[in-house]
Protein backbone atom coordinates (compact mmCIF):
# COMPACT_ATOMS: atom_id res chain seq x y z
CA UNK A 1 0.00 0.00 0.00
CA UNK A 2 1.25 2.97 -1.01
CA UNK A 3 0.57 4.83 2.49
CA UNK A 4 2.94 2.17 4.49
CA UNK A 5 6.01 3.65 6.13
CA UNK A 6 8.06 2.28 8.89
CA UNK A 7 7.66 5.47 11.29
CA UNK A 8 3.65 5.04 11.78
CA UNK A 9 4.72 1.44 13.82
CA UNK A 10 6.61 3.32 15.32
CA UNK A 11 4.29 6.02 16.04
CA UNK A 12 1.67 3.29 17.39
CA UNK A 13 4.54 1.72 19.69
CA UNK A 14 5.14 5.13 21.30
CA UNK A 15 1.19 5.76 21.72
CA UNK A 16 -0.02 2.54 23.07
CA UNK A 17 3.02 2.69 25.51
CA UNK A 18 2.15 5.82 27.71
CA UNK A 19 -1.23 5.42 27.75
CA UNK A 20 -0.95 1.65 29.37
CA UNK A 21 1.30 2.29 31.56
CA UNK A 22 -0.27 5.80 32.32
CA UNK A 23 -3.29 4.70 33.07
CA UNK A 24 -2.06 1.57 35.61
CA UNK A 25 -0.49 4.27 37.42
CA UNK A 26 -2.43 6.84 37.86
CA UNK A 27 -5.20 6.70 40.75
CA UNK A 28 -7.65 8.82 39.06
CA UNK A 29 -9.84 7.52 36.73
CA UNK A 30 -9.20 8.17 33.04
CA UNK A 31 -12.24 8.42 30.34
CA UNK A 32 -13.75 8.56 27.27
CA UNK A 33 -15.73 11.12 25.89
CA UNK A 34 -17.51 10.47 22.46
CA UNK A 35 -19.46 12.09 19.83
CA UNK A 36 -20.00 11.31 16.09
CA UNK A 37 -18.98 13.10 13.41
CA UNK A 38 -20.13 13.76 9.58
CA UNK A 39 -18.77 15.27 6.53
CA UNK A 40 -18.52 14.86 3.31
CA UNK A 41 -16.13 15.36 0.33
CA UNK A 42 -15.83 13.80 -3.50
CA UNK A 43 -14.01 11.16 -2.81
CA UNK A 44 -15.27 9.68 0.47
CA UNK A 45 -18.90 10.82 0.06
CA UNK A 46 -20.21 10.92 3.18
CA UNK A 47 -18.07 10.06 5.68
CA UNK A 48 -19.45 8.79 9.11
CA UNK A 49 -16.81 8.25 11.88
CA UNK A 50 -16.62 8.98 15.93
CA UNK A 51 -14.21 11.35 17.50
CA UNK A 52 -13.01 10.60 21.25
CA UNK A 53 -11.30 13.12 24.18
CA UNK A 54 -9.56 10.89 26.49
CA UNK A 55 -8.07 12.34 29.98
CA UNK A 56 -7.69 11.65 33.90
CA UNK A 57 -11.13 12.46 35.32
CA UNK A 58 -10.59 16.23 36.95
CA UNK A 59 -8.17 17.62 34.66
CA UNK A 60 -10.12 19.53 32.31
CA UNK A 61 -7.75 18.86 29.64
CA UNK A 62 -4.97 20.30 31.38
CA UNK A 63 -3.17 16.50 32.56
CA UNK A 64 -1.61 13.46 31.78
CA UNK A 65 -2.30 11.21 28.59
CA UNK A 66 -4.26 13.87 27.16
CA UNK A 67 -5.79 12.10 23.88
CA UNK A 68 -7.36 13.82 21.08
CA UNK A 69 -8.56 11.32 18.07
CA UNK A 70 -11.17 9.89 15.51
CA UNK A 71 -12.21 7.16 13.05
CA UNK A 72 -14.03 7.47 10.07
CA UNK A 73 -15.50 5.05 7.70
CA UNK A 74 -16.22 6.67 3.68
CA UNK A 75 -19.76 5.85 2.63
CA UNK A 76 -18.28 6.02 -1.78
CA UNK A 77 -15.51 3.12 -0.32
CA UNK A 78 -12.85 4.39 -2.08
CA UNK A 79 -9.48 2.72 -2.37
CA UNK A 80 -8.86 3.60 1.35
CA UNK A 81 -12.58 3.40 3.10
CA UNK A 82 -11.09 3.91 6.88
CA UNK A 83 -9.66 7.35 7.52
CA UNK A 84 -8.06 8.11 11.56
CA UNK A 85 -6.24 11.17 13.73
CA UNK A 86 -4.54 10.28 16.45
CA UNK A 87 -2.73 13.04 18.66
CA UNK A 88 -1.14 12.37 21.96
CA UNK A 89 -0.09 14.34 24.59
CA UNK A 90 2.06 13.49 27.63
CA UNK A 91 3.83 16.61 30.02
CA UNK A 92 6.98 16.19 31.08
CA UNK A 93 6.92 17.11 35.26
CA UNK A 94 9.87 17.97 35.60
CA UNK A 95 9.42 21.54 33.01
CA UNK A 96 5.83 21.92 33.87
CA UNK A 97 4.33 23.55 35.84
CA UNK A 98 1.02 25.92 35.63
CA UNK A 99 0.57 27.50 32.52
CA UNK A 100 3.69 26.50 31.90
CA UNK A 101 3.70 23.34 30.33
CA UNK A 102 6.54 21.40 28.49
CA UNK A 103 5.15 18.45 26.73
CA UNK A 104 5.47 15.74 24.07
CA UNK A 105 3.52 15.05 21.50
CA UNK A 106 2.70 12.40 18.95
CA UNK A 107 0.66 12.85 15.98
CA UNK A 108 -0.47 9.92 13.37
CA UNK A 109 -3.08 10.60 10.71
CA UNK A 110 -4.21 9.27 7.22
CA UNK A 111 -7.20 10.81 5.49
CA UNK A 112 -8.34 12.25 3.02
CA UNK A 113 -5.73 11.20 0.72
CA UNK A 114 -2.62 12.31 2.93
CA UNK A 115 -0.52 10.55 5.69
CA UNK A 116 0.92 12.21 8.17
CA UNK A 117 3.19 11.17 11.16
CA UNK A 118 4.82 13.48 13.45
CA UNK A 119 6.51 13.61 17.12
CA UNK A 120 6.65 17.00 18.59
CA UNK A 121 8.13 18.49 21.48
CA UNK A 122 5.89 21.77 23.31
CA UNK A 123 7.07 24.44 26.06
CA UNK A 124 4.76 27.05 26.94
CA UNK A 125 5.45 29.92 29.22
CA UNK A 126 2.35 32.10 30.91
CA UNK A 127 2.93 34.07 33.77
CA UNK A 128 0.36 33.86 35.99
CA UNK A 129 -3.57 33.59 35.09
CA UNK A 130 -3.91 35.59 31.55
CA UNK A 131 -3.99 33.32 28.83
CA UNK A 132 -3.49 36.01 26.65
CA UNK A 133 -0.02 36.60 27.75
CA UNK A 134 2.37 33.72 26.95
CA UNK A 135 5.26 32.44 24.49
CA UNK A 136 5.28 28.84 23.01
CA UNK A 137 7.68 27.24 21.05
CA UNK A 138 7.51 23.57 19.21
CA UNK A 139 10.30 21.70 18.17
CA UNK A 140 8.91 18.90 15.84
CA UNK A 141 10.13 16.34 13.35
CA UNK A 142 7.05 14.71 10.52
CA UNK A 143 6.85 12.26 7.66
CA UNK A 144 4.09 12.75 5.06
CA UNK A 145 2.74 12.06 2.22
CA UNK A 146 0.10 12.94 -0.44
CA UNK A 147 -0.89 8.89 -1.63
CA UNK A 148 -3.95 10.15 -3.51
CA UNK A 149 -4.22 13.70 -5.35
CA UNK A 150 -8.05 13.04 -6.10
CA UNK A 151 -9.38 14.56 -2.83
CA UNK A 152 -7.01 17.82 -3.54
CA UNK A 153 -9.09 20.82 -5.20
CA UNK A 154 -6.10 21.63 -7.43
CA UNK A 155 -3.99 18.43 -7.49
CA UNK A 156 -1.11 20.51 -9.54
CA UNK A 157 -0.01 22.02 -6.68
CA UNK A 158 1.22 18.96 -5.00
CA UNK A 159 3.98 17.07 -5.06
CA UNK A 160 3.20 12.90 -3.92
CA UNK A 161 6.69 11.97 -2.40
CA UNK A 162 7.71 11.26 1.14
CA UNK A 163 9.37 14.55 2.35
CA UNK A 164 10.54 14.08 6.08
CA UNK A 165 10.64 17.76 7.75
CA UNK A 166 12.68 19.10 10.88
CA UNK A 167 10.77 22.18 11.78
CA UNK A 168 10.33 24.59 14.72
CA UNK A 169 7.52 26.90 15.55
CA UNK A 170 7.19 29.97 17.83
CA UNK A 171 4.67 32.14 19.01
CA UNK A 172 3.70 34.65 21.51
CA UNK A 173 0.77 37.45 23.00
CA UNK A 174 1.14 39.85 24.65
CA UNK A 175 -1.59 42.44 26.02
CA UNK A 176 -0.54 46.15 25.59
CA UNK A 177 -1.88 49.04 26.36
CA UNK A 178 -3.58 50.31 23.45
CA UNK A 179 -4.54 46.37 22.51
CA UNK A 180 -3.69 42.85 21.72
CA UNK A 181 -0.74 41.77 19.85
CA UNK A 182 0.16 38.47 18.61
CA UNK A 183 3.37 37.25 16.68
CA UNK A 184 4.08 33.72 14.30
CA UNK A 185 6.97 32.38 13.29
CA UNK A 186 7.86 28.95 11.85
CA UNK A 187 10.51 27.35 9.80
CA UNK A 188 10.67 23.83 8.32
CA UNK A 189 13.19 22.25 6.02
CA UNK A 190 12.67 18.81 4.48
CA UNK A 191 15.66 17.07 4.23
CA UNK A 192 14.50 13.90 2.14
CA UNK A 193 16.68 14.40 -0.95
CA UNK A 194 14.82 12.08 -3.22
CA UNK A 195 11.77 14.72 -3.08
CA UNK A 196 14.02 17.32 -3.16
CA UNK A 197 15.48 19.55 0.32
CA UNK A 198 14.17 22.58 0.50
CA UNK A 199 13.38 24.89 3.47
CA UNK A 200 10.74 27.09 4.28
CA UNK A 201 9.88 30.21 6.76
CA UNK A 202 7.19 32.39 7.69
CA UNK A 203 6.45 35.23 9.63
CA UNK A 204 3.47 37.05 11.25
CA UNK A 205 2.34 39.70 13.56
CA UNK A 206 -1.25 41.15 14.49
CA UNK A 207 -1.52 44.63 16.52
CA UNK A 208 -4.90 45.11 17.39
CA UNK A 209 -5.33 49.06 18.46
CA UNK A 210 -8.56 49.79 20.06
CA UNK A 211 -9.02 54.00 19.24
CA UNK A 212 -12.34 54.11 20.92
CA UNK A 213 -15.46 51.90 21.96
CA UNK A 214 -16.35 51.67 18.74
CA UNK A 215 -13.52 51.75 16.26
CA UNK A 216 -10.81 49.30 16.12
CA UNK A 217 -7.70 49.22 13.80
CA UNK A 218 -6.61 45.77 13.39
CA UNK A 219 -3.12 45.52 11.64
CA UNK A 220 -1.06 42.41 10.26
CA UNK A 221 2.41 41.92 8.77
CA UNK A 222 3.73 38.71 6.35
CA UNK A 223 6.47 37.26 5.44
CA UNK A 224 7.15 33.84 3.71
CA UNK A 225 10.49 32.74 2.32
CA UNK A 226 11.47 29.60 0.64
CA UNK A 227 14.58 27.78 -1.39
CA UNK A 228 14.73 27.97 -4.88
CA UNK A 229 13.44 24.64 -4.81
CA UNK A 230 10.57 24.40 -2.47
CA UNK A 231 7.58 22.32 -2.93
CA UNK A 232 4.62 24.03 -5.18
CA UNK A 233 2.42 23.45 -2.05
CA UNK A 234 4.36 25.27 0.38
CA UNK A 235 4.88 28.38 -1.98
CA UNK A 236 3.25 31.37 -1.39
CA UNK A 237 -0.09 32.85 -3.34
CA UNK A 238 -0.93 36.64 -3.46
CA UNK A 239 -4.32 36.05 -1.77
CA UNK A 240 -4.29 33.30 0.07
CA UNK A 241 -2.49 30.79 1.97
CA UNK A 242 0.00 27.88 0.41
CA UNK A 243 -2.08 24.99 -0.55
CA UNK A 244 0.07 22.88 2.15
CA UNK A 245 -2.38 24.41 4.95
CA UNK A 246 -5.48 23.72 3.51
CA UNK A 247 -4.81 20.38 5.48
CA UNK A 248 -5.69 22.07 8.32
CA UNK A 249 -9.36 23.03 8.18
CA UNK A 250 -12.03 20.28 7.93
CA UNK A 251 -13.53 22.82 4.80
CA UNK A 252 -10.56 23.36 2.73
CA UNK A 253 -8.77 19.83 3.93
CA UNK A 254 -10.70 17.82 0.65
CA UNK A 255 -12.53 18.76 -2.44
CA UNK A 256 -15.80 18.85 -2.61
CA UNK A 257 -16.46 20.29 0.70
CA UNK A 258 -17.09 22.98 -0.66
CA UNK A 259 -18.67 22.77 -3.92
CA UNK A 260 -15.56 22.29 -6.69
CA UNK A 261 -17.56 24.80 -9.18
CA UNK A 262 -18.21 27.55 -6.31
CA UNK A 263 -14.24 27.17 -5.69
CA UNK A 264 -13.43 27.33 -9.50
CA UNK A 265 -15.66 30.25 -9.82
CA UNK A 266 -12.98 32.30 -8.18
CA UNK A 267 -15.70 33.43 -5.19
CA UNK A 268 -13.87 31.94 -2.12
CA UNK A 269 -10.72 32.50 -0.69
CA UNK A 270 -8.72 30.58 1.83
CA UNK A 271 -7.94 33.18 4.88
CA UNK A 272 -3.64 33.16 5.45
CA UNK A 273 -0.14 33.35 3.89
CA UNK A 274 -0.01 37.19 1.70
CA UNK A 275 -3.59 37.51 2.20
CA UNK A 276 -4.54 39.89 -0.67
CA UNK A 277 -8.16 39.11 -1.10
CA UNK A 278 -8.90 40.69 -3.65
CA UNK A 279 -6.80 38.89 -5.90
CA UNK A 280 -8.48 35.29 -5.42
CA UNK A 281 -10.42 35.42 -8.70
CA UNK A 282 -7.24 36.26 -10.63
CA UNK A 283 -5.47 33.04 -8.26
CA UNK A 284 -8.09 31.33 -8.60
CA UNK A 285 -8.77 31.42 -12.32
CA UNK A 286 -5.17 30.33 -13.04
CA UNK A 287 -5.26 27.49 -10.97
CA UNK A 288 -8.19 26.38 -12.74
CA UNK A 289 -6.89 26.84 -16.17
CA UNK A 290 -3.72 25.06 -14.75
CA UNK A 291 -5.72 22.22 -14.06
CA UNK A 292 -7.03 21.92 -18.10
CA UNK A 293 -4.20 22.98 -19.85
CA UNK A 294 -0.63 21.51 -20.74
CA UNK A 295 0.96 24.60 -21.60
CA UNK A 296 3.35 26.50 -19.98
CA UNK A 297 1.61 28.83 -18.01
CA UNK A 298 3.12 32.21 -15.51
CA UNK A 299 1.39 30.59 -12.34
CA UNK A 300 0.70 32.46 -9.23
CA UNK A 301 3.32 30.71 -6.92
CA UNK A 302 6.11 32.48 -5.42
CA UNK A 303 8.98 31.89 -3.58
CA UNK A 304 8.89 34.24 -1.46
CA UNK A 305 6.29 37.04 -0.52
CA UNK A 306 5.67 39.83 1.82
CA UNK A 307 2.50 41.96 2.24
CA UNK A 308 0.39 43.61 5.05
CA UNK A 309 -3.28 43.56 5.73
CA UNK A 310 -5.06 46.36 7.59
CA UNK A 311 -9.09 46.03 9.10
CA UNK A 312 -10.68 49.37 10.89
CA UNK A 313 -13.63 48.15 12.15
CA UNK A 314 -16.62 50.40 13.04
CA UNK A 315 -20.11 49.64 14.57
CA UNK A 316 -22.96 48.24 12.64
CA UNK A 317 -26.89 48.33 13.78
CA UNK A 318 -27.19 44.15 13.10
CA UNK A 319 -24.09 43.02 15.69
CA UNK A 320 -25.85 45.26 18.35
CA UNK A 321 -28.98 43.52 17.77
CA UNK A 322 -27.19 40.13 17.50
CA UNK A 323 -25.31 41.10 20.95
CA UNK A 324 -28.60 41.82 22.62
CA UNK A 325 -30.27 37.97 22.01
CA UNK A 326 -29.78 35.68 24.74
CA UNK A 327 -26.94 32.81 24.65
CA UNK A 328 -26.84 33.84 20.64
CA UNK A 329 -25.07 36.86 21.63
CA UNK A 330 -22.33 34.36 23.41
CA UNK A 331 -21.69 32.53 20.55
CA UNK A 332 -21.82 35.31 17.93
CA UNK A 333 -20.48 38.64 16.31
CA UNK A 334 -21.22 40.19 13.26
CA UNK A 335 -17.87 43.25 12.41
CA UNK A 336 -17.81 45.50 9.96
CA UNK A 337 -14.77 46.74 8.66
CA UNK A 338 -13.19 49.13 5.78
CA UNK A 339 -10.03 46.98 4.46
CA UNK A 340 -6.46 47.88 2.33
CA UNK A 341 -4.36 45.02 1.52
CA UNK A 342 -0.69 45.68 -0.08
CA UNK A 343 1.84 43.28 -0.87
CA UNK A 344 4.93 42.19 -3.71
CA UNK A 345 6.60 38.40 -4.20
CA UNK A 346 9.20 37.22 -6.03
CA UNK A 347 10.13 34.13 -7.70
CA UNK A 348 6.90 33.87 -9.17
CA UNK A 349 6.59 29.92 -10.70
CA UNK A 350 6.36 29.07 -14.18
CA UNK A 351 4.64 25.58 -14.39
CA UNK A 352 3.21 22.92 -16.92
CA UNK A 353 0.11 21.33 -16.72
CA UNK A 354 1.76 18.43 -15.34
CA UNK A 355 4.98 19.91 -12.68
CA UNK A 356 6.47 22.74 -11.87
CA UNK A 357 9.39 24.16 -13.14
CA UNK A 358 12.15 26.14 -11.53
CA UNK A 359 11.53 30.40 -11.79
CA UNK A 360 12.98 31.36 -15.39
CA UNK A 361 14.61 35.01 -15.43
CA UNK A 362 11.66 35.74 -18.57
CA UNK A 363 8.79 35.62 -15.62
CA UNK A 364 8.33 39.11 -15.52
CA UNK A 365 7.12 39.99 -11.58
CA UNK A 366 4.33 42.17 -11.14
CA UNK A 367 5.89 44.37 -8.27
CA UNK A 368 3.75 45.85 -5.48
CA UNK A 369 -0.09 45.19 -5.83
CA UNK A 370 -2.37 45.96 -3.64
CA UNK A 371 -6.54 46.07 -2.64
CA UNK A 372 -8.66 47.68 -0.67
CA UNK A 373 -12.91 47.35 0.27
CA UNK A 374 -15.02 46.95 2.71
CA UNK A 375 -16.50 43.68 4.88
CA UNK A 376 -18.28 41.52 6.49
CA UNK A 377 -17.48 38.89 8.94
CA UNK A 378 -19.89 36.62 10.81
CA UNK A 379 -18.42 34.44 13.57
CA UNK A 380 -19.60 31.75 15.73
CA UNK A 381 -17.53 29.74 18.59
CA UNK A 382 -19.60 26.67 19.84
CA UNK A 383 -18.15 23.97 21.47
CA UNK A 384 -19.19 20.29 20.31
CA UNK A 385 -20.03 17.53 21.88
CA UNK A 386 -16.61 17.36 23.55
CA UNK A 387 -16.21 20.45 24.94
CA UNK A 388 -13.87 21.62 22.42
CA UNK A 389 -14.44 24.88 20.81
CA UNK A 390 -15.21 25.68 17.14
CA UNK A 391 -14.21 29.19 15.91
CA UNK A 392 -16.02 29.17 12.93
CA UNK A 393 -14.96 33.06 10.22
CA UNK A 394 -16.97 33.77 7.23
CA UNK A 395 -16.72 36.81 5.78
CA UNK A 396 -17.85 38.93 2.43
CA UNK A 397 -15.54 41.22 1.45
CA UNK A 398 -16.39 43.62 -1.30
CA UNK A 399 -12.64 44.67 -2.79
CA UNK A 400 -14.08 47.34 -5.07
CA UNK A 401 -10.10 48.96 -5.77
CA UNK A 402 -7.06 46.50 -7.47
CA UNK A 403 -4.03 48.06 -8.18
CA UNK A 404 -3.44 45.09 -10.80
CA UNK A 405 -6.52 44.66 -12.27
CA UNK A 406 -7.25 41.27 -14.93
CA UNK A 407 -6.96 43.44 -18.92
CA UNK A 408 -9.99 43.28 -19.00
CA UNK A 409 -11.36 44.68 -15.54
CA UNK A 410 -11.41 48.22 -14.17
CA UNK A 411 -9.61 49.49 -11.40
CA UNK A 412 -12.57 50.32 -9.65
CA UNK A 413 -15.78 47.96 -9.90
CA UNK A 414 -17.81 45.56 -7.88
CA UNK A 415 -16.19 42.33 -7.02
CA UNK A 416 -16.90 39.75 -4.35
CA UNK A 417 -14.84 37.20 -1.90
CA UNK A 418 -16.40 34.74 0.42
CA UNK A 419 -13.96 34.35 2.68
CA UNK A 420 -13.46 31.26 4.96
CA UNK A 421 -11.34 31.86 8.49
CA UNK A 422 -10.38 35.57 9.42
CA UNK A 423 -7.54 37.46 7.95
CA UNK A 424 -6.57 39.21 11.53
CA UNK A 425 -8.35 37.17 14.35
CA UNK A 426 -7.48 39.57 17.41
Amino acid sequence: MATRHPLKYLLILFFLQPCISGLQAQDDPYRFMFAPDVWYNNVDGVRLGVRTLGEVEGTFKDGPHRLDAGVWLSTFLPDLPVSYYVSFTEPIPQISNFGNEGSIQLISSIRTGYSHHRIQFNKRWQPGFDEYKYKEVSVYYSTERLFDDEYRPFNKLWQDNWKNLFGISFKMSETLDFGLFEAYADATTNVNETSGAFTVATFEVLQSIELSDQFIWRIRGFAGIGSDNVAPEYRFMASMRPAQYWLNNGLSRSAGTIPQPWMESGSFQIAGGANLRGYSNRDIELLGTLQQSDNNLYFPLYRSFWSLNTEIEFPNPLNTALQNISIIGDLAELRSYLFVDGGMGTGRTLMTGTQNVAPQELITEPGFIADAGIGLQISFNIPDYLGKDRGIFIRYDVPFWLSDPLPRENSFSYRHVIGLGAVISL
